[in-house]
């Protein structure tokens, strides 16, 4: 099975998890992956993650965080770059999302990071995604 759009599989995969109320979620293994997982944890919205191997397939194991009463830090998550449209942005253009409650995740000369701190490093580049 191949897919076209990786990234996309990665957040609806988080997004139906979270409906169905699943404390974990598996999505294939990639660097990105691993690199917006990171972005998740270090901004609160996922409690963890791990690289592991299943029957000798590597797998990102996301796991998912709830509140006491069992809502998600995540009301939403939003493509932005399609692979039929990508969306890249300068520094001064990064778009704040939800008037700043929310995050976006970039790719960048300096790797992926979130909005903020493409604004604040004065670098732009691909505009993932939007998560709020």
């Amino acid at each position: 099975m191949s897919l076209t759009d990786p990234v996309s599989d990665f957040l609806t995969r988080i997004r139906n998890a979270i409906k169905a109320r699943q404390q974990k979620v598996d999505v294939p293994h990639s660097k990105l992956k691993v690199e917006m997982a990171r972005i998740l944890k270090e901004e609160g919205y996922i409690a963890n993650f791990k690289a592991t191997d299943e029957e000798g397939r590597k797998v990102l194991r996301v796991y998912l965080k709830y509140s006491s009463d069992n809502s998600s830090p995540i009301s939403d998550l939003k493509r932005v770059s399609r692979p039929g449209c990508r969306v890249y942005v300068g520094h001064s253009e990064i778009p704040r999302v939800l008037g700043g409650l929310g995050i976006n995740i970039l790719t960048t000369p300096k790797g992926v990071m979130t909005g903020r701190q493409a604004r604040k490093e004065g670098v732009g580049g691909e505009v993932l995604c939007e998560i709020y």
